[in-house]
Order: C-alpha cells, then sequence, then structure tokens
C-alpha cells in the first residue's frame, strides 16, 4: 500500500484464517517516500502467493520468495518508489544461504520463526529478532543444526534499499519531512481528507 497524499485503511487478517485457528504472521513495514512522492495519488497492491518469484539455493537448502525489488536478476512483484529488495527465505536444518546484495544498499534479516545465525561471524539470532548487516556485497544466513519441534525451518525476512537521506517527522501513523506537513496532515486526517482503501475479494472497508 502506498498512502501518498492520505489513506484510511485496516489489517486485519481474513475470517475464515481466525476461525480455523493456528498460527499466522503479520508483519506490517512502513517504507518512507521520498519528499518529492509524499503527496502522490494513494494506491494499493495485493500481492499473492502464487504471484511471487521463487527461488532456491544451489543445493536446495533454502527457498526463496522474492516479493519485491530483484535478487540475482530475478524481479519480484512489489511495486515501490525507491529501490528495495525483500525476500521471504525458509531455510532448512543447518543449510545456509548467501544471497549478492547491492552494496548500496542497507540490509536486515528479521527471523519470523526458527533459530539462526547471520553474517560470516556467525551471529546467532532467533524469532522476533533482528539483524542488521554492514556494507557488504552480499548477506548470508545458516538454520540452526535443530530446531524447535513446532519450528521445522529457520523462517526470515531479508529486506534492504537504498537510504533516502531526508529528514523525517512522524506522529503515530502520519509520517513526513517536517514539522508544518506533519500537523497539514493531521489537520486532513480530522476534516476527513483522506481516502480509503477498496473493498478486497470481497472484504469490506474498514478505518483506521
Amino acid at each position: 500500500m502506498t498512502a501518498g497524499a492520505g489513506l484510511l485503511h485496516i489489517e486485519a487478517p481474513p475470517e475464515s484464517l481466525v476461525m480455523s485457528g493456528g498460527l499466522f504472521h503479520g508483519l506490517q513495514l512502513w517504507v518512507n517516500l521520498p519528499a518529492k512522492d509524499k503527496m502522490m495519488a494513494p494506491r494499493y497492491q495485493d500481492i499473492r502467493g502464487g504471484s511471487v518469484q521463487l527461488l532456491t539455493s544451489p543445493d536446495g537448502g533454502a527457498l526463496l520468495r522474492v516479493i519485491a525489488g530483484e535478487l540475482d536478476g530475478h524481479a519480484g512483484p512489489g511495486i515501490t518508489h525507491t529501490p528495495i529488495t525483500m525476500i521471504h527465505a525458509t531455510v532448512a536444518p543447518g543449510a545456509e544461504v548467501t544471497l549478492p546484495w547491492r552494496e548500496d544498499f542497507n540490509g536486515l534479516a528479521y527471523v519470523l520463526a526458527g533459530r539462526g545465525t547471520v553474517g560470516a561471524e556467525r551471529r546467532p539470532v532467533r524469532t522476533g529478532q533482528t539483524a542488521v548487516f554492514g556494507a557488504g556485497s552480499s548477506l548470508t544466513v545458516r538454520a540452526d543444526e535443530k530446531q524447535d519441534s513446532h519450528t521445522p525451518d529457520l523462517e526470515v525476512v531479508l529486506l534492504g534499499g537504498q537510504p533516502i537521506r531526508e529528514p523525517m517527522a512522524h506522529y503515530g501513523p502520519f509520517v513526513m519531512n517536517t514539522k508544518d506537513e506533519l500537523m497539514q496532515a493531521f489537520e486532513d486526517f480530522q476534516k476527513g481528507r483522506l481516502g480509503t482503501v477498496p473493498a478486497v475479494h470481497g472484504m469490506t472497508e474498514g478505518g483506521l
């Protein structure tokens, strides 16, 4: 979703998934827009599992889902307004994967489930932790030989992009470049000037 000039939305799992129970992940990622694009028209993109780019490591030990950006020439369906790469990786116990990474990108790994290590130094990470990579042209992730019984693999989101390096002002869900812009955005919200996300796949709209 691109909020742009302002958008009301609600993030909720499908009712059928809630009723069936079980474990699922909800990951909300906020990516800042460059100042020149802050007031662009809002848009929404629905990316389903079947539309992501699927790749495997050479030894088959890792399944890589390219959601946005590109990995070694393979592009994902997600549209971003600054160069960004987002990958969901499933790494089998004991397997290691090293991915090429743009040197002008930052990089991080967020662990959805499991245990493993990151980087050439093999720094330990586990569920709910984030590792920030230093400068370099690759990212390395390795799954521990033994995982918890309810977590068969290491599940990790790999993310990075080109830093915007612009001033940022934020308050709650509003992110702008200056305090004055922030106050204007809040006023727009209070006066009902923001748009709404259209209902998707029969689901009803919600408010912020």
